[in-house]
């Protein structure tokens, strides 16, 4: 596995639409490790695949918890209900924060690394992840939600 350069600040990979993965291959198998070790490396929750330069429909989340982490290919959120507002931040947009409201339950639609194609449903924190994180494949920031007002810009942390 390796350690990625996570894409920043208005980089234009970040406005791509990611293209669908036709098929699991070892190489896409390769690229979610390595996406999931540039997460855990950078201390993040989520991250899609054209956040380090690869239009891709690839994400890799882990919140902590029951679920582990979850490779997902092509996701696809089938549904969504409720409301949550909370603060969010971005590896690709280090040291802002801002709230933002998204659906407090969704059911999400995805290839697993097997090929099988499932549907699971997500609420409260994992939910909003992945609806992060889809939106990172549409090209959309989370920034993109939150009135200029209010966002919060934080110190950069140091490691």
């Amino acid at each position: 596995m390796s350690i990625r350069i996570i894409r920043t600040g208005e980089d234009p990979v970040l406005r791509q639409i990611a293209k669908p993965v036709p098929e699991v291959t070892p190489a896409i198998l390769k690229l979610l490790d390595d996406m999931a070790e540039t997460m855990y490396h950078a201390e993040g929750i989520g991250l899609a695949a054209n956040q380090i330069g690869i239009a891709k429909r690839l994400v890799v989340v882990d919140v902590g918890d029951d679920n582990g982490r979850l490779d997902l290919i092509n996701p696809e959120i089938l549904s969504s209900s409720g409301s949550q507002t909370d603060y969010e931040g971005c590896l690709s947009l280090p040291g802002i924060r801002g709230p933002v409201t998204r659906a407090s339950h969704i059911r999400v639609k995805f290839t697993q690394r097997s090929g099988e194609t499932v549907e699971m449903d997500a609420e409260g924190l994992l939910a909003r992840c992945i609806q992060h994180e889809v939106d990172h494949l549409n090209g959309i920031l989370f920034t993109d939600y939150v009135k200029a007002e209010d966002i919060v810009y934080e110190k950069e942390s140091r490691r």
